[in-house]
């Protein structure tokens, strides 16, 4: 039951002061006007981007749509939004909540996401939201799945059904920080699947995935993969914080 812990959470904001936490000046909400307004006007999701991958697309590049790596090579979503670039101010809130564990950082960074591109998404027409899975030993280790915590409480479509179920991640020991671009793609091939009891209700269907950060868009890719192998129609990309575009882009094999 959420009603008495909105009460709580309402008396905190009123009562108590909280620090912004981008720049953390104390005030009474979790990220201040003056941030706010930052990200509103110099957020990524107000640039010229790729339709497909999300990223910053060169003045050649503009009457196309589409970056030249997505030209050359198609990957398998079809869409992607993105509030922010990874260097900006929220890339500091974000680590503090997955690496330290502030879960009321993921509040702020929904609370984010809903004031300042929510509205620009509503009429995308998808039946899931699913967020990048976890494998179940690294949801373990971390206590919680960060693009979770953030996807539950962003708003959609009334219509559109958020899980954390359907997609499922096995569990490899490697890691893609610091790899190139090959690598990434070669690390992450095979490592998710959906979950058998849920393949016929995802036929032909549009689903939003959710990630917090996009870098190459190798695990975006592969998940894309695996769901139109599956028999989804088309998938498209929600994502927190989108880093620079890469230098290069693997054919599909």
């Amino acid at each position: 039951m959420q009603f008495p812990e909105n009460i709580f959470e309402a008396i905190c904001d009123r009562l108590l002061p909280t620090a912004c936490i981008a720049c953390h000046q104390f005030q009474h909400r979790s990220i201040c006007n003056n941030c706010l307004g930052a990200l509103r006007y110099e957020g990524l999701f107000n640039y010229q981007c790729c339709y497909q991958c999300g990223v910053t697309l060169q003045p050649e590049e503009i009457a196309q749509q589409y970056c030249a790596p997505c030209q050359i090579s198609e990957p398998y979503f079809d869409e992607t939004y993105c509030l922010d670039r990874y260097t900006g101010i929220l890339q500091s809130p974000l680590h503090e909540f997955k690496y330290q564990k502030r879960i009321a950082y993921g509040h702020a960074l929904s609370s984010a996401w809903n004031m300042l591109i929510s509205s620009q998404l509503e009429h995308i027409d998808s039946s899931y939201l699913l967020p990048v899975p976890l494998s179940i030993q690294n949801l373990a280790q971390r206590g919680f799945n960060q693009s979770w915590e953030i996807a539950k409480r962003i708003k959609c479509g009334r219509h559109i059904q958020k899980s954390p179920y359907i997609l499922k991640r096995h569990h490899y020991s490697e890691h893609q920080a610091g790899s190139n671009l090959e690598d990434r793609h070669l690390s992450i091939k095979g490592m998710f699947y959906v979950e058998a009891k849920y393949i016929e209700q995802i036929q032909d269907k549009t689903v939003i995935i959710f990630d917090d950060v996009m870098t190459s868009g190798a695990t975006l890719n592969e998940i894309s993969r695996i769901l139109k192998d599956n028999g989804v129609y088309r998938v498209i990309n929600w994502v927190l914080l989108r880093a620079a575009r890469p230098i290069e882009r693997v054919q599909h094999v």
